[in-house]
């Protein structure tokens, strides 16, 4: 069964580059474009990862993170952060928050690729 990847992005291009991906590489993706919207996404989806752009309208993927991470049923899933804002000490809020990977953009598609297989990776099987 496809891993199953809950993609948070409100620029359409990024949602549809990471989802197309994702599918390319035989996972299933769900694409959320508002953010205020995620949470209960989540708990619909129940995907074995999240990835979640940090600067969005109305709620940023920051507080998402740390919301999800401190929800008892959404907490164990992996979160990959994707932002553009890549400056010194970003990566390092990121992870405080609770986000297990952090990639920036413009992402190599490589790299995405491979954070997203490394991360499904620590998530066990259920």
């Amino acid at each position: 069964m496809a891993k199953k990847i809950l993609v948070v992005e409100d620029n359409e291009l990024n949602l549809k580059l990471f989802c197309d991906l994702l599918r390319a590489h035989g996972y299933e993706a769900e694409p959320v474009r508002d953010g205020r919207e995620a949470m209960e996404k989540t708990r619909a989806f129940e995907p074995d990862l999240i990835i979640m752009d940090i600067q969005m309208p109305h709620i940023s993927g920051l507080e998402l993170i740390e919301q999800m991470k401190a929800d008892e049923a959404l907490c164990r899933i992996p979160i990959m952060a994707v932002t553009a804002y890549a400056a010194k000490g970003d990566e390092e809020r990121i992870r405080d928050a609770g986000a297990e990977g952090y990639v920036s953009k413009p992402i190599s598609v490589m790299k995405f690729v491979e954070s997203v297989g490394a991360l499904l990776e620590l998530q066990p099987s259920l």
